[in-house]
């Protein structure tokens, strides 16, 4: 039987700070997906959103690997 993965969003905050837990996930062997609404919408014409609103999203059977590297992130750039 075949089990599907689901996309659950771990943090959202600047384009920056994304970026940085984003490395931190991606070293320990966790792939990332990051959706910039905000960057999206500037390429299609219209502006939505904000620049500060930037999602990062890693799959669900990957949750319990990544909790405790999203809190120690959180807790070191005080969050």
């Amino acid at each position: 039987m075949e089990t599907k993965s689901k996309l659950v969003r771990v943090f959202a905050g600047s384009e920056i700070t994304v970026e940085l837990l984003r490395s931190e996930l991606e070293k320990e062997g966790i792939p990332t997906n990051v959706i910039n609404e905000y960057e999206q919408s500037n390429f299609r014409g219209f502006s939505t959103g904000t620049p500060y609103s930037v999602d990062l999203y890693i799959l669900d059977t990957d949750l319990e690997k990544a909790e405790p590297i999203v809190k120690e992130f959180m807790k070191i750039n005080k969050m």
